[in-house]
């Protein structure tokens, strides 16, 4: 611009900055907002708006936040919508505090929240768990006579569902009409959510049923939302039938729907259904990661596959995909399932050589694999290192020692470790006593 002798001036400005926001590009944003004095162009609200913005969508609370305490010093006062942004920047940082102060200090400041400030501030306490405190400040705002919205109910709802809540969510829905509200597809997703948090499968297939007719169209969230509800209510033919409707309906599953669906084969114990829909992903160009392995694995290890469950663990690296805890917990489990202990050995070994650490699911199911081997002395072994890697033995650890020493035997080493369960009860129950005493 200035070699076509074109000055830029401050709506040039705003709107460069506003199209670096829109593109995800909060360092040129900030670039372009110290450039202004220097063009000797006065900052306005709508530039540094527009800048807190860009910084919150690129996960920049820290500096948000200080733009917002510059503004004083520019002598630019700040409004619902700076206020707004400022608290949108909090809740992706995950500052529900932080958020919830600026929210208080607005009055003082004599600026007025809009229905964007109290979504964006419920958001914030949903991100946060505190699903108690979304709700309090919901109930705020008719007293600060600002009207909630679709987007204010949807986030007080997932506040809920993260709190396992779902009865709450459901009343929320429920209360919107009254409102003069219509729930859209975040409303039913939230709903859906809770739900499927909650264990309520049919309450959730209930809602999904309901859209078309409420002419909202399910999106891929409330498919995957519904089969997860459906998997963990063990209802996998129901999980299995909404997933082969998506193509119907101009849907394409994602590497989340299928995780959700490969896990309902799981719990339903089809583990040949489980494998073939993780063979399918490929084809559907959809990304396994290590959920969809370790429910895989989970699914060989309930249909006692355990050759099938090393196959996956062995080709997890091909697929770029990294085995975590969990993978190798599952794996053992399956090993131990299927009588091979010295795999099971072989793997809990091999956890620290890729940066993982064993805990007590670990250790218990290879001291499992153990007893069922009638390696007694191994299983004790193993049982008498745990301390030594700070991690303490349970009842299912003491219950697999104790029967690889019955198993081999060793009576009187299985008497030794009952009566170390039962001391450690009677301390536990001393010390408890102790405390409600005093």
């Amino acid at each position: 611009m200035p070699e076509a002798r074109v000055v830029p001036d401050r709506i040039t400005y705003n709107a460069a900055i506003s199209a670096c926001e829109k593109g995800g590009q909060w360092q040129l944003a900030l670039n372009l907002l110290s450039l202004m004095p220097e063009a000797r162009v006065v900052l306005d609200r709508i530039t540094y708006s527009a800048t807190m913005s860009a910084c919150e969508k690129g996960g920049q609370w820290q500096l948000a936040l200080h733009l917002l305490s510059l503004m004083p010093e520019a002598r630019v006062v700040p409004d619902e919508i700076t206020d707004s942004a400022a608290i949108s920047a909090c809740e992706k940082g995950g500052q529900w505090q932080l958020a919830l102060d600026l929210l208080s200090l607005m009055p003082e400041a004599r600026v007025v929240p809009d229905e964007i400030t109290y979504s964006a501030a419920i958001s914030a306490c949903e991100q946060g768990g505190q699903w108690q405190l979304a709700l309090n400040v919901l109930s705020l705002m008719p007293e600060a006579r600002v009207v909630p919205n679709a987007i204010t109910y949807s986030a007080a709802m997932s506040a809920c569902e993260k709190g396992g809540q779902w009865q709450l969510a459901l009343n929320l829905m429920s209360l919107m009409p009254e409102a003069m509200l219509v729930p859209n597809e975040i409303t039913y997703n939230a709903a859906i959510s809770a739900c499927e948090k909650g264990g309520q499968w049919q309450l959730a297939l209930k809602l999904l049923s309901l859209m078309p007719e409420a002419r909202v169209v399910p999106d891929r969230i409330t498919y995957s939302a519904t089969i997860s509800a459906c998997s963990k209510g063990g209802q996998w033919q129901l999980a299995l039938n909404l997933l082969s409707v998506m193509p119907d309906v101009r849907l394409a599953p994602d590497t989340i729907t299928y995780n959700a669906a490969i896990s309902a084969c799981e719990k339903g114990c089809q583990w040949q259904l489980a494998l073939n829909l993780l063979s399918l992903m490929p084809e559907a160009r959809v990304e396994p990661d290590e959920i969809t392995y370790n429910a895989a694995i989970s699914a060989c290890k309930e249909g006692s596959q355990w050759q099938l469950a090393l196959n996956l663990l062995s080709v997890m690296p091909v697929a770029s995909v990294v085995p975590n805890e969990m993978t190798y917990n599952t794996a053992i489990s399956a090993f131990e399932k299927g009588g091979q202990w010295q795999l099971a050995l072989n793997l809990l070994s091999l956890m620290p050589e890729v940066t993982l650490v064993p805990d007590e699911i670990s250790y218990n199911a290879a001291t499992s694999a153990c007893s069922k081997g009638g390696q007694w002395q191994l299983a004790l072994n193993l049982l008498s290192v745990m301390p030594e890697v700070r991690l303490v033995p349970d009842t299912i650890t003491y219950n697999a020692a104790i029967g690889a020493c019955r198993m081999g035997g060793q009576w009187q080493l299985a008497l030794n470790l009952l009566s170390l369960i039962c001391n450690a009860a009677i301390s536990a129950c001393a010390r408890a006593a102790s405390g409600s005493w005093h």
